[in-house]
């Protein structure tokens, strides 16, 4: 089980790196190529998303991304099948990361059976409330997959008790309002949510929408058992190419610096 390894993976490690890519960019052989960069960096968990039209909490680098994947042909197929390849070939948790519509077009109670055939480890529908995802909590819980629930900044505790009761695995902290690859203000305020956050649940906490660097990372260990990268790294790969990600993924971890790269 997913919180299972969490929980394993937290005795070794002060805080746990979960990485995110879009399915098909810049080309699913390339997203081949990431994940294996990323995994031999070190990450601990990954979160496959499968592209969809309209990616409601996404910024305009995973927006586009999304965009130019299906524009290439992305079909939840090619997804699906790509998931378990990188399942069969890593040893690390992966989850699918995608949007209501998706699952609903494709079947719910299908989807989850899917998954667990394919070897991923649990899902985030990120405009999916527990209360509106019976079915899909049920799917999820026959297949023994973990349904991630998101906190917000604005989710009140009562409710962040309410979300927790349906979740799995770990929760999601958004670190702030809006969509992803914008900067986010560690401030006070945002601690305070954080340690919100932490009486609402026993179970993990990821904190997504802001990482960017070590220092970001630093800051946040202690007050959370998972941080989460997406934008910065699809950034990375579109100015310095997929060779630069290693030497990124390690640079975040602590008492660790980028790979020197090659000057010519």
């Amino acid at each position: 089980m997913l919180e299972s390894y969490l929980q394993e993976q937290r005795r070794k490690e002060e805080i746990l790196l979960m990485t995110h890519i879009v399915l098909g960019y810049p080309s699913f052989e390339d997203s081949f190529r990431i994940v294996a960069e990323m995994v031999e960096a070190g990450v601990d968990m990954m979160e496959l998303q499968i592209p969809f039209s309209e990616p409601i909490a996404d910024g305009p680098v995973i927006l586009k991304a999304n965009q130019c994947s299906l524009s290439a042909g992305s079909t939840v197929e090619k997804c699906i099948a790509f998931a378990e390849r990188a399942a069969r070939t890593f040893n690390i948790p992966f989850l699918f990361m995608s949007y209501y519509n998706i699952l609903f077009k494709y079947g719910v109670r299908q989807f989850a059976k899917v998954m667990a055939e394919t070897g991923i480890q649990g899902a985030i529908v990120p405009d999916l409330p527990p209360e509106e995802g019976a079915e899909y909590i049920k799917a999820m819980t026959d297949h023994h997959l973990s349904p991630i629930f998101i906190f917000a900044p604005t989710t009140s505790r009562d409710r962040m008790k309410k979300i927790a009761d349906h979740a799995k695995g770990f929760i999601y902290c958004v670190a702030r309002r809006g969509v992803t690859g914008s900067d986010t203000e560690f401030s006070l305020e945002f601690q305070k949510y954080l340690e919100r956050c932490r009486s609402a649940t026993d179970l993990p906490l990821a904190l997504g929408f802001g990482v960017k660097e070590k220092a970001d990372v630093d800051f946040l260990r202690g007050k959370v058992d998972i941080v989460v990268v997406g934008t910065q790294t699809i950034r990375i790969v579109e100015k310095e190419g997929i060779k630069a990600v290693k030497g990124f993924i390690r640079g975040l971890r602590p008492n660790q610096s980028p790979l020197l790269r090659n000057p010519f």
